[in-house]
């Protein structure tokens, strides 16, 4: 088993002991140690990157995820992963989209929906989940 070493940029440690990294795509490309396993990508254009499966979701900047019965099975697919593999989330910023993916992920990890926007504030970053309608999203979207 593989995981993120938790004192990385980005990296969160989830209610459940899994650790999963945010990063934006600005950001250099990650190599070696920084490297992920399993990267979740979250633009409106599809993005890989080369050295590592990955999985797109079509999701505008400041908007919601096109489709969310695929954004919330990509969520579910990344979580499943961090158990066992360096797992990465990303959007252009790393901050909107990529926060409000990060608290679906503390929701799985057991914290209350009405709690996760402010879970993943105080742990990932300070503006995570940049808008209102991304914050309704976080917390009325049913996990199934």
């Amino acid at each position: 088993m593989t995981t993120w070493n938790p004192h990385l940029p980005g990296v969160v440690t989830l209610p459940d002991g899994r650790r999963v990294r945010g990063r934006g795509l600005s950001a250099e490309t990650p190599q070696g140690e920084l490297a992920p396993e399993f990267a979740l990508y979250l633009t409106a254009r599809p993005h890989s990157e080369p050295g590592w499966e990955s999985r797109w979701v079509r999701w505008p900047d400041f908007r919601l995820p096109r489709d969310t019965d695929d954004a919330v099975d990509a969520i579910r697919d990344a979580y499943s992963r961090a158990g066992s593999a360096k797992v990465e989330i990303a959007c252009a910023g790393g901050t909107g989209r990529t926060g409000s993916a990060m608290a679906m992920l503390a929701r799985l990890a057991g914290i209350p929906s009405a709690d996760a926007v402010a879970w993943v504030r105080a742990h990932y970053r300070p503006r995570a989940v940049e808008t209102r309608r991304q914050r309704q999203w976080v917390a009325r979207t049913p996990l199934r």
